[in-house]
């Protein structure tokens, strides 16, 4: 990343998408902490980390398109380098089947899943534009989120993931929240016209 800046990011973020066990983690919070020093902006922090992230995941969504469940599954075990679980999208595909778009765009800020969606969203055929967007805004925010803190804590960036890890389960629980009361509401329409007729 210093001696490549912004290109370095970009390339450390696809790298994260591509491979989940890099950690962007530690990549943007390092980044925003060399914002902080002048060398590089922390707009331009921020960007490189988005498009890095816009461009990991477009490989797992055209393996999702070329790939079923079956096919995706055998390709992981016959090349185990690519460091992706069969049972990670298997859990990723049935999360996606629950809570489809909003996945796309929650998921880019929940470590071990934002990775991942992105087969799930290829296999289903969501379209790409759309995909685009949600993995745009969300990779946006989530890294704007890192890289700010590592600017403000400044050398202490390493401290970050300790920061970041109740957001992203905050996260979670506010979508799973959101999509329960929905799938309520729902229900209640369903039950209500089942009485009117």
């Amino acid at each position: 990343m210093e001696a490549l800046g912004y290109a370095g990011i970009v390339f450390l973020m696809f790298l994260e998408n591509v491979f989940p066990p890099i950690p962007s983690e530690l990549i943007m919070p390092f980044a925003g902490y060399s914002a902080s020093t002048g060398s590089m902006t922390l707009f331009g922090v921020i960007m490189a980390g988005t498009v890095g992230s816009v461009a990991g995941a477009l490989p797992l969504y055209y393996l999702g398109t070329v790939f079923d469940v079956n096919r995706t599954e055998m390709l992981l075990k016959r090349f185990p380098w690519l460091m992706v679980k069969v049972s990670d999208v298997e859990r990723a595909h049935r999360w996606f089947d629950r809570y489809g778009y909003a996945l796309i765009f929650f998921g880019r800020m929940v470590p071990g899943i934002r990775s991942l969606i992105s087969i799930p969203a290829g296999m289903n055929r969501m379209p790409l534009l759309p995909f685009l967007a949600l993995t745009f805004v969300g990779s946006f925010l989530w890294s704007g989120l890192l890289a700010g803190a590592g600017f403000w804590l400044g050398s202490n960036f390493t401290e970050v993931e300790a920061v970041i890890a109740p957001i992203s389960s905050a996260i979670v629980y506010v979508v799973a929240a959101g999509l329960l009361l929905f799938g309520l509401k729902r229900t209640w329409d369903f039950f209500k016209r089942l009485r009117s007729n």
